[in-house]
């Protein structure tokens, strides 16, 4: 008999105990800095001068509290074995994209006060919001790739239902569901467009920073790779395995049209009750498949019908 694991041990490394290292770290720099810090020192910038002042100690402990609350609080999803693995990823870099901002920034600006009699007179270098993000990303980046599926798969016993539909297979089927390349293309430039007119009004590369890791996210839930064959259903992004089902737990599938905000209340990857699940990118056709274990996952394609067809079609001569 296989113990149903609770926890993934990755996303506790790197959604729990990353952030409270992080916080810890900015509480313990803080009180080695102390001594060369004015007593109370720059928090709050509007433009190039301070006008928010706070004690180091006070700051820091705010600063570790924000992280834990905030940044642990995204990422800590990641720790939950069963919950949707593609869901613990995105959760997880945003998580760690959080802490990696506020650990920097809170880092330099004591940098920048160190030895300084007034804080009046501290710069708060802009150049650690870009590199915060940046570094938060590609940690979280690291900690999504050794994430694991645990979920507990259920071996079907029964043939698919009789009414539903059956189809040649030629496999595998592949899909590229959400925005073509073109749109993808345009969007970039979207965001890559805004990015570059910060960088010129500030004279510096870091907004650049901040919008190239957030677009990349953003983007990336605009795009998927949905592939059928002997094994399954599989959902690839990012360069990863996001959503798998084996054949062998499919109770069957079937075609539906999908609105994705009249039905799903948004697009993208979206969770409407428990077990019921949807990637959700266009008005259309969509293949739904059911599982053993209690699964409905809902992806929009148009090759929905060929999809559900083989789905159904490989699990008939499953059970022969």
């Amino acid at each position: 008999m296989t113990t149903r694991r609770i926890i993934d041990p990755a996303g506790a490394l790197f959604g729990i105990a990353l952030p409270i290292a992080a916080a810890v770290a900015a509480v313990l720099v803080t009180a080695a800095w102390e001594p060369r810090l004015p007593a109370a020192i720059a928090t709050h910038w509007p433009g190039p001068d301070p006008d928010g002042f706070s004690s180091p100690m006070s700051n820091a402990w705010t600063i570790a509290l924000v992280i834990v609350l905030v940044g642990g609080g995204c990422s800590a999803i990641a720790a939950l074995a069963q919950a949707m693995l593609m869901m613990r990823r995105y959760m997880l870099v945003v998580g760690l994209g959080v802490t990696g901002l506020l650990v920097t920034i809170h880092v330099t600006m004591l940098a920048a006060q160190l030895d300084l009699s007034d804080a009046a007179q501290a710069q708060l270098p802009m150049w650690s919001i870009g590199l915060g993000v940046l570094l938060g990303v590609a940690v979280g980046l690291v900690g999504a790739a050794l994430l694991r599926d645990y979920r507990e798969r259920v071996p079907a016993t029964a043939a698919p239902d009789a009414k539903l539909p059956r189809g040649r297979v030629e496999l595998p089927i592949v899909d590229q569901v959400g925005t073509g390349t073109r749109t993808t293309a345009v969007l970039a430039l979207v965001v890559l467009g805004p990015a570059v007119l910060v960088c010129w009004s500030a004279g510096s590369w870091w907004p650049l920073a901040i919008f190239l890791p957030v677009g990349v996210l953003v983007l990336s839930l605009l795009r998927f790779r949905v592939t059928v064959d002997e094994a399954g259903v599989r959902v690839r992004n990012l360069g990863m395995t996001a959503v798998e089902y084996g054949l062998d737990e499919m109770i069957g599938a079937k075609v539906t049209e999908t609105r994705p905000f009249e039905d799903w209340g948004g697009w993208g990857l979206r969770a409407k009750g428990r077990g019921r699940y949807g990637l959700v990118t266009n008005t259309g056709p969509a293949l739904v498949f059911t599982t053993a274990g209690g699964h409905e996952f809902t992806v929009t394609t148009e090759r929905a019908q060929e999809m559900a067809g083989a789905l159904n079609s490989l699990a008939d001569a499953r059970v022969r």
